[in-house]
């Protein structure tokens, strides 16, 4: 793969953290701007882009119009634009960029899939995308989780929830910050959901590699390397 250059524009601290963590882990250079959108982008318009992050707040999706305007061209970059769920029935995308949406409650996994695919279209997965412990593979780019070479049957929480214990390995995670971290929202249904998934998770991976995944008594689940 070949380094990438990004541009995220937005003025919420939160969503600028997760991105620039997210960023940390792959082959890019990013520039953070948290300016109007359109000022932002001309402020840009010197640096060779690959990829702009846009938050989608009310003045972004108003101007997606605009932007698309201001991008297009022959090299134009790719267009994530991160919005909240309220405004996907009215959300029309521009059609002459390569373009994608991610709900800003979707999990890091789903981030890191989709930025990974606009700013490395068609190109096979590299090393980076490849986590190994023992006989278990993680793959990052295909969403799939191999067992001496044998693709374990997982539902998307499932393996958003291993994926994500396996890519902070040593730390340990309270079921409440899993569901803000994995689920990516409030879930209302309890926070014992966690456990349920986690012995579905154990069971599948078989005994040797559940030892990784331990319990912290009163605290909840960590992943050990």
């Amino acid at each position: 793969m070949h380094r990438r250059c990004v541009l995220v524009v937005t003025r919420q601290p939160e969503l600028a953290h997760k991105l620039k963590n997210l960023f940390s882990g792959m082959d890019v250079e990013t520039h953070f701007v948290s300016g109007q959108v359109i000022a932002a982008l001309q402020e840009a318009h010197d640096l060779d882009l690959d990829l702009i992050v846009l938050d989608g707040d009310h003045e972004a999706l108003e101007n997606l119009g605009r932007i698309e305007e201001m991008l297009f061209e022959d090299d134009a970059p790719s267009l994530a634009v991160v919005v909240p769920e309220e405004s996907l029935p009215s959300l029309r995308l521009p059609v002459r960029l390569p373009c994608d949406f991610i709900l800003r409650s979707a999990p890091d996994i789903e981030y890191q899939v989709r930025l990974h695919q606009l700013l490395w279209p068609g190109e096979e997965a590299g090393s980076a995308d490849f986590v190994r412990v023992g006989s278990l593979t993680l793959n990052l780019a295909t969403y799939q989780v191999k067992v001496d070479g044998v693709t374990l049957d997982l539902t998307y929480l499932e393996y958003a929830l291993l994926a994500f214990l396996i890519t902070h390995p040593g730390r340990t995670y309270s079921r409440d910050a899993l569901l803000r971290r994995v689920w990516g929202f409030e879930y209302y249904g309890g926070s014992r959901t966690v456990d349920v998934h986690v012995r579905r998770v154990r069971a599948k991976l078989g005994p040797e590699l559940a030892e990784h995944l331990e319990t912290v008594r009163g605290v909840g689940y960590l992943w050990s390397a």
